[in-house]
């Protein structure tokens, strides 16, 4: 059973996140920040993850803490339900379209943390999201997870399509790199047997 369920206690957040990788795609999203419920709601379907997460957070200051807690959770929720990761793929990788956005988009489960983001967004805010907030989201997620994760914007002029584009492919591509290859569902995928 790859799951997982993390709860994050601080002064700014209170979160409770549960993870099913092996899911149809089912969430029950509630952040207190309506654009990244949106985006995890996308996320949740594109990957076939069933994800449900709850935040009460300090939104009366800004959305920062309440986005990066969430991604450190999720990180964390991933790095937990993968266990030993014995028979997952690995890599994944995707190039996306979202109308006129192209966004690439590679993991690596390799046991280390690395995020190349290169997404440059046309406006700052997507209606009251911060759109910096995306980065700081994958550099969170990044941290706990112990992956490498490259995002890459090859097009795009709408930073909510961009946005969209780059949820999408991280659902699509560590849908990839978690999905079990039942050949060698008993073998890490490392020469050096561990991850």
């Amino acid at each position: 059973m790859r799951k997982s369920e993390v709860y994050r206690n601080t002064a700014e957040t209170k979160i409770r996140l549960s993870l099913d990788l092996d899911g149809s795609g089912e969430s029950d999203i509630d952040t207190g920040v309506g654009f990244l419920d949106h985006m995890l709601t996308l996320f949740s379907r594109h990957g076939r993850f069933d994800l449900a997460v709850n935040c009460e957070g300090d939104t009366f200051v800004d959305d920062h803490h309440s986005v990066e807690d969430i991604g450190i959770c999720l990180g964390r929720a991933f790095g937990e339900a993968l266990g030993e990761m014995k028979g997952i793929n690995r890599y994944g990788s995707v190039i996306l379209p979202m109308d006129e956005t192209l966004i690439l988009c590679a993991v690596d489960i390799s046991g280390r943390a690395y995020l190349g983001f290169d997404a440059e967004f046309t406006s700052e805010k997507i209606g009251s999201f911060d759109t910096e907030l995306v980065e700081e989201f994958f550099a969170a997620f990044v941290r706990t997870s112990n992956i490498t994760l490259h995002i890459k914007k090859l097009d795009g002029k709408n930073s909510h399509h961009i946005a969209e584009g780059i949820f999408k492919a991280f659902a699509r591509t560590m849908k990839t790199a978690v999905a079990v290859d039942e050949k060698f569902a008993d073998e890490i995928p490392s020469t050096k047997g561990v991850l």
